[in-house]
């Protein structure tokens, strides 16, 4: 079921007026209802896959405190979800890949073709599943004895399916406090943060994805400024459509009363590839930062092995993006540059000079795109033959379609009118402290007028509903 579809909105719309006219202490029930049915919506059979990572950690994790020796329990739980994601998901990779390799030598690989299809969500309930284990482990939080509430802190239908990654000791310590009544500001906040959710998706993203798509489908016959232009325009792409999801889930999450963690913090406007990872993916970033950079020594073993640790980070975090060699290259391109920065001295600390602040801005949005070139290509020959071309008659520049290059310039000056300064001067958060209502409404009224204008172009999946 996508955000992004009328049925969600009506089956979002009776879940919440169901659970405020539930008693409180039967609304889990509800919400673990409601989320194995969002999750069957898509492939069925793939819930037993969900309910197994979930008996699993859920029983480690209540034997992790019981045990002399829970560090067993612990690699059975990271094992179990390790072996699940990486079948389901790198299986097809490994296999072509060692077909490769053996070609040369005239051996055939034997192992079969399953034509697996990634069940959704994987990658991100996966990762949720291990850090509470280890929270355990490590005694950052208490294993949970309810069995139901631990189900629903795996399955919370808002963030199932693309994050944020959540915590047990923020979400699942909320899900066990019982919501006694809809607050009118709450409600107002979450169901402004959905619009602003729907607006990204359906006004800028899908919108510059014509574009983007007939570039980067079309490679071989552009070059020059087209192709700088166009990831210049995935990188707004992939921006509003990763952090409308997110708006989404998170004003979803707030119309129930529960509270996501941010995930995304105007991360092109940071001034260096380090300050880019603590605005971007938040949740993600968090997580490899807590859980793997820390747990193989993070800095605390010299300079090398920290540019090290940092370089193997990130490129086991472009590998769980997916299964293709353009994403280890992405990620294993970030990872060098946070290791350069790290090298070089290079701090996260606020900028007085304007242009000076503004040059690193500019470089370090240039840097990233240039990693965007590898995420977008749907293949090494692909990215290669994009990076090869650039220079090729550099200035040109190929409109096809002037309505579809109007509407991508207007998307743009729609959201940076939006997201830069309504948002970000007239936030949510302070409208409301300053009873500012009507201008939240006034706000709102016109981003569903946006919606509706331009929903007739839309109606795409979300990118990251692949990972």
């Amino acid at each position: 079921m996508l955000f992004n579809s009328f049925n969600f909105l009506i089956f979002l719309s009776s879940v919440i007026i169901v659970f405020y006219l539930l008693p409180p202490k039967f609304r889990w029930v509800l919400l673990l209802g409601a989320s194995f049915y969002f999750y069957m919506y898509f492939i069925p059979v793939y819930i037993l896959i969900l309910v197994f990572l979930i008996l699993l950690d859920y029983f480690c994790g209540l034997w992790i405190e019981k045990v002399k020796r829970p560090k067993l329990l612990l690699s059975l739980s990271l094992l179990g979800n390790i072996l699940i994601l990486a079948f389901f998901k790198y299986w097809q990779f490994l296999n072509a890949n060692i077909s490769d390799l053996l070609r040369p030598f005239g051996i055939s690989s034997h192992m079969p073709d399953l034509g697996i299809i990634l069940p959704v969500g994987l990658s991100f309930h996966t990762f949720q599943s291990m850090s509470y284990t280890i929270d355990v482990y490590k005694g950052r939080t208490k294993a949970e004895k309810h069995l139901g509430y631990y189900a629903l802190f795996v399955m919370f239908f808002p963030q199932l399916v693309a994050g944020p990654i959540e915590r047990a000791n923020g979400l699942l310590t909320q899900l066990k406090t019982r919501v006694s009544r809809l607050d009118y500001t709450r409600f107002i906040h979450g169901f402004s943060l959905i619009c602003r959710g729907f607006f990204k998706k359906i006004v800028v993203a899908d919108q510059l994805a014509i574009y983007v798509n007939s570039v980067f489908d079309n490679y071989f016959v552009n070059h020059g400024f087209t192709f700088v232009f166009a990831t210049w325009l995935f990188a707004v792409q992939i921006y509003c459509d990763f952090s409308g999801y997110s708006d989404i889930a998170i004003g979803s999450a707030k119309l129930l009363g529960y509270d996501l963690m941010t995930n995304f913090n105007l991360p092109y406007f940071s001034k260096s590839v380090t300050e880019f990872w603590r605005r971007w993916h938040i949740s993600l970033s968090s997580w490899l930062r807590d859980y793997l950079y820390i747990s193989i020594g993070g800095s605390r073993k010299g300079k090398f092995r920290t540019y090290f640790n940092l370089l193997i980070t990130m490129l086991i975090g472009g590998l769980w993006h997916g299964a293709s060699w353009n994403f280890v290259i992405w990620g294993g391109l970030n990872g060098a540059f946070l290791a350069i920065e790290k090298a070089i001295g290079v701090k996260v600390v606020p900028i007085e000079n304007k242009l000076l602040k503004a040059l690193k801005v500019f470089l370090t949005f240039n840097l990233i795109c240039f990693t965007w070139i590898f995420f977008r290509a749907t293949n090494s020959d692909q990215s290669a033959f994009i990076i090869k071309n650039i220079p090729t008659d550099f200035f040109s520049l190929s409109i096809k379609d002037l309505g579809v290059f109007v509407n991508c310039i207007f998307s743009v000056a729609v959201l940076i009118g939006f997201e830069f300064f309504v948002f970000r001067k007239y936030s949510f958060d302070f409208l409301i402290e300053k009873g500012k209502l009507p201008a939240l409404y006034l706000i709102n009224f016109i981003l569903i007028i946006l919606i509706l204008l331009f929903s007739v172009n839309s109606g795409s999946q979300f990118i990251y509903f692949q990972f």
